[in-house]
């Protein structure tokens, strides 16, 4: 009787660290989507295109900076403009971070407008697109806040931004950058 019982916690003991190893090899969805951010590490630029009224003239030109941090749990993407002092007490010079937090990969913006939006990511069924809906914001939006995010990737050296910012009154501004690798 106690070789069988012994032999059946043998087992259960096999069974569960096989499964247990299965799962650990297998990178959820987030991760996934976070890897393929991370190789976006790199500089870019590209155009931006904004509405008429924003005070931003057509043809444009910004610049990200994304670098991978803290060992690989976060991904810092910077935006500015290259005509422009890098100066960012003076200039526009938002940071995103990038991270996963409970299964869910994450930004928090860093905004120009004194808050902190998160958003939550979700996965196009091809994999190749990024969405980012808000979760929620820290600090006031009196002035408005960033309310969504949409990151494509064409390939290696070429993918797509697009953010909206909700302005007082909730009226949304979209802009929408096309991004090359700087090599």
């Amino acid at each position: 009787m106690k070789l069988r019982i012994a032999a059946s916690v043998v087992f259960l003991l096999i069974a569960a660290t096989t499964f247990a190893a299965d799962v650990a090899a297998t990178p959820s969805d987030a991760q996934k989507s976070f890897d393929q951010l991370k190789a976006l590490a790199g500089s870019w630029q590209g155009p931006v295109v904004m509405p008429k009224d924003s005070g931003i003239p057509e043809g444009t030109i910004v610049k990200v900076s994304m670098r991978i941090t803290s060992r690989g749990n976060a991904l810092v993407h910077e935006m500015y403009d290259w005509m422009k002092a890098d100066d960012p007490a003076k200039n526009d010079h938002p940071v995103t971070m990038f991270y996963l937090d409970n299964g869910r990969l994450l930004l928090t913006h860093y905004c120009d407008a004194g808050n902190r939006p998160r958003m939550v990511a979700r996965t196009s069924p091809d994999g190749k697109t990024l969405e980012f809906d808000f979760l929620d914001v820290a600090g006031s939006t009196q002035y408005g806040h960033m309310q969504h995010a949409v990151f494509t990737i064409i390939d290696a050296d070429h993918h797509s931004e697009e953010w909206t910012f909700l302005m007082p009154g909730d009226k949304p501004m979209h802009a929408s950058m096309d991004l090359q690798r700087i090599k």
